[in-house]
């Protein structure tokens, strides 16, 4: 029997999979458990339906992403702070991710969420410094921070 698998069942196959199985495996587990349907003419046109609005989906998040990277990369997009700093430029405290994710949306109107940066520990000194972002598989930026001294 022809089913369409809806969610992922180890070892036989993957959430949209259309795949030939036993019919007692279709009939006693896989569809009165709802982890797959029947491959019929309609639920075949669904699927198809369902999969061309997920890469649709997916085609826009990475338009936006790629959006999003080209505005960081440029030369001008600096996300600057000013902060107390002692004689050695040392901050007193520190510049988080989370402050340099609402930094950029105060400064350039770009969200993005703080667990994309790469940013091992905070900055702690005066200057520049250059914090990697994930945007997208496959798309990443680089977000430039400047940290100048307080008045």
């Amino acid at each position: 029997m022809k089913v369409i698998f809806t969610e992922d069942v180890r070892g036989r196959g993957k959430r949209g999979e259309v795949k030939n199985v036993p019919d007692g495996y279709a009939q006693n587990y896989l569809i009165k458990r709802g982890l797959a349907k029947e491959a019929t003419k309609g639920n075949m046109n669904t699927l198809k339906r369902v999969e061309a609005n997920e890469k649709a989906a997916y085609e826009a998040e990475k338009a936006e992403a790629e959006k999003i990277k080209a505005v960081l990369d440029k030369d001008e997009t600096v996300v600057n702070f000013k902060s107390k700093a002692g004689a050695d430029s040392r901050l007193f405290g520190s510049i988080s991710g989370k402050k340099i994710v609402e930094g950029l949306e105060q400064q350039y109107g770009i969200k993005i969420d703080k667990r994309k940066l790469s940013l091992p520990e905070p900055i702690k000194a005066l200057g520049y410094t250059n914090v990697h972002v994930k945007l997208f598989k496959g798309v990443e930026a680089t977000i430039r921070v400047h940290v100048t001294e307080q008045d």
